[in-house]
């Protein structure tokens, strides 16, 4: 029997290192944690997933990066060839907000190539040995932003909907293969990506009238990434307290 990982990207903080915690904690599979830069938070965060009584390992990487994306997954496989990568999450996401007018090429391209690119530079290596065992789970995070669009996130907005959009494609692409690709849309989750948002005001848009938790959408990632939810691909759930539905 091989050993079963789960590799969520963008996973030291927030909404990916709850995934993953979740992800040992139900489902026991063993983790890839990916992150781009901050190797303190990482480190605890593997610790906390040790602590399910599963194996963690950290692939540092940037996932904008397709060099350097390509160069350390297939390192891992060819170090591990007793393993298999089962369920990814594409969560590693950026935000560069600023008016469309004034915007700089830069922030347009950093903010498209991490969550649209990372998309592509971390799923396609992986693709084809989950289609070969018949078996695999890909769920991408994407965003309110995405669905309804925001003011001042046009290049946020524009990576997450065409996640969206990516998502409903490869679901029809390789559902035969019992592969399923479903998208996460989360609203306003206490994060390090809402810290500076004023909450007190955004809430009263809220049905539900609060900011979500990392953990509530870790619920259902984990759920998509279980044998429960064999017979859902293709789709987008929305996880945003009825702000948006």
């Amino acid at each position: 029997m091989k050993q079963k990982y789960a590799l969520v990207t963008g996973a030291s903080r927030g909404i990916g290192k709850a995934i993953a915690i979740k992800l040992a904690s139900d489902l026991n599979y063993n983790i890839l944690l990916n992150y781009n830069s901050n190797d303190a938070a990482a480190l605890e965060t593997k610790v906390n997933i040790q602590a399910e009584g599963v194996h963690c390992e950290l692939l540092k990487f940037d996932v904008s990066n397709p060099e350097q994306t390509k160069e350390i997954l297939e390192a891992w496989e060819h170090n591990n060839p007793d393993s298999l990568i089962e369920v990814l999450v594409n969560n590693a996401g950026i935000t560069r907000d600023g008016l469309f007018l004034w915007m700089k090429p830069e922030d347009w391209n950093a903010v498209i190539n991490t969550s649209l690119g990372g998309f592509y530079h971390v799923t396609q290596p992986l693709l084809k040995n989950m289609l070969t065992q018949r078996y695999g789970r890909i769920i991408n995070i994407v965003s309110l932003s995405g669905l309804k669009g925001n003011a001042g996130q046009v290049n946020y907005s524009a990576a997450k909907g065409a996640l969206v959009a990516a998502t409903k494609a490869l679901a029809q692409e390789i559902g035969k293969r019992k592969v399923t690709v479903n998208a996460v849309a989360p609203g306003f989750i206490t994060s390090d990506m809402t810290s500076e948002f004023d909450e007190k005001e955004l809430k009263k848009q809220i049905p539900l009238n609060r900011f979500g938790e990392a953990e509530e959408v870790a619920e259902l990632v984990v759920f998509l990434a279980s044998k429960k939810a064999s017979y859902i691909t293709g789709e987008v759930i929305n996880i945003n307290g009825g702000l948006y539905s």
